[in-house]
């Protein structure tokens, strides 16, 4: 593998990003500033941890410590697509697809957590 680019997980994350980049254009303006900058930085942050990661690979430590700050921000998007929900910005079919999603994009990256060794 020559990219992260090439890794299911960041093709995973990279399509969430941009589903909820699409459905967070749709937010009321005051949340500009607040939900929807949150849930979108979110997001992205699992992609651009997921890159750093692979690229300190070469140094276990390092590379987990950067798979887990992905980890943490694919639970804090989570968090944001549940108060989307309770404030009426998406509907429920909506959060239960973005939570699924999320929640695989989780699975994999604790794969990689726990399986280090298969990518370094």
């Amino acid at each position: 593998m020559s990219s992260f680019k090439d890794l299911i997980v960041y093709k995973k994350a990279f399509s969430l990003s941009m589903e909820i980049f699409e459905v967070s254009k749709g937010f009321p303006k005051e949340e500009k500033y607040s939900l929807t900058d949150q849930v979108r930085r979110s997001s992205r942050s699992v992609c651009a941890n997921i890159g750093e990661a692979y690229r300190k690979r070469r140094y276990p430590a390092h590379f987990i410590s950067k798979l887990t700050d992905s980890d943490a921000e694919n639970s804090e998007t989570q968090v944001w697509i549940d108060f989307a929900f309770a404030c009426e910005y998406i509907d429920k079919n909506t959060s239960i697809a973005f939570t699924q999603k999320s929640e695989e994009v989780g699975r994999l990256i604790n794969h990689m957590i726990a399986n280090p060794e298969k990518y370094l």
